[in-house]
């Protein structure tokens, strides 16, 4: 059986403070004096306030911390990409939830920039980062966001999200800014139809230009939609486990992302927050092929578009694309990821 660690893959959807290691915030919340305790097992929140309420306590240690642990955390995380065999990694982070001040904000974002950039040179991988704009806030936060991340594009970011409870801030009010974003180059990848059905990547699509979406599963209900999906080669950065812990799939057997493949939809897989839910890519990899019987040929189809959608170089992901196509036509002989050249 071929090794999915070997397999080339690019991570997309992950929030930065919610990929943190258990370890880590156990750590952090000593140094704090507050209780150091484990996240949950990823069996499930009782509501989504209840989830955002638990990654916010997490990303508080982050934010309102020393600048080391924003660096620790940016190391780490590249690091976790790396051994689970990602050449590339794409974390969504909002610099305005550090800084509110617009000159702060970019000093931070290119903090996050330059460490994960330094890490992933070190581990031959590439690294870029995805700027979000948040649904719960002032749409004049989302139009500075996205000033911010024009003013990194090509140096450093790479993509532009919106994230936030969708069932109570449809993406409407932020069409101005992810505007601002797409002139700049930027993928519009936001989050949509997770808990607005439908009616919430259409809006994705039709609002803000969206190329890629974060999530999109609940798409398989509605077959016109599909069906766009893949005429306009759409791509939705799938998350399993966090789809099921959150109640938006009851369980990984029902799960639709064998019938958003079947109906031609590209798709890649993610872990969104490893931290709560805590599987890491590599195991949603292994999910992939366990629960969902996907082939090899299918997961590397997988890997395939998440390197040719994310916002890596060409050169990275020419070099991406040979080893995947090396990945199913050698048998796997070791266990230890490929290594690209520095990025």
């Amino acid at each position: 059986m071929r090794s999915l660690a070997r397999l080339p893959k690019a991570h997309l959807h992950l929030h930065l403070e919610g990929a943190m290691r258990p370890a880590t915030l156990a750590e952090l919340a000593g140094e704090r004096g507050e209780r150091g305790e484990q996240p949950p097992e990823s069996s499930g929140f009782k509501s989504f306030e209840d989830f955002t309420s638990l990654y916010r306590a997490a990303a508080r240690l982050v934010r309102e911390g020393p600048r080391e642990n924003l660096l620790r955390l940016v190391r780490e995380v590249v690091e976790d990409a790396a051994a689970d065999g990602a050449v590339w990694i794409e974390p969504h982070v909002n610099p305005l939830t550090y800084e509110t001040d617009p000159d702060a904000a970019l000093d931070l974002l290119d903090v996050v920039i330059d460490e994960g950039r330094r890490t992933a040179a070190r581990l031959g991988i590439g690294f870029g980062v995805l700027v979000f704009a948040r649904r719960n806030a002032d749409p004049s936060e989302g139009v500075e966001a996205a000033r911010l991340a024009a003013r990194r594009a090509g140096h450093g970011v790479v993509s532009f999200g919106l994230a936030g409870d969708e069932a109570r801030f449809p993406p409407e009010p932020f069409a101005e800014t992810f505007a601002i974003a797409r002139d700049a180059g930027l993928i519009s990848a936001p989050h949509a139809g997770e808990f607005a059905g439908p009616a919430g990547v259409r809006a994705a699509l039709d609002v803000l230009g969206a190329r890629r979406i974060a999530h999109g599963v609940r798409a398989v209900e509605d077959p016109d939609l599909l069906a766009r999906l893949a005429a306009e080669d759409v791509v939705l950065d799938v998350c399993p486990t966090s789809n099921v812990a959150l109640g938006v799939a009851e369980s990984l057997s029902v799960h639709p992302l064998p019938l958003l493949l079947q109906a031609g939809v590209r798709c890649t897989l993610n872990a969104d927050d490893p931290l709560l839910f805590g599987p890491g890519l590599l195991e949603e990899y292994e999910t992939a092929r366990t629960a969902f019987a996907l082939t090899d040929p299918q997961l590397a189809a997988i890997a395939r578009t998440s390197v040719e959608s994310s916002g890596a170089p060409r050169a990275l992901v020419e070099d991406a694309v040979t080893l995947i196509g090396d990945w199913l036509d050698i048998p796997d002989r070791a266990t230890t990821p490929p290594i690209l050249g520095a990025w």
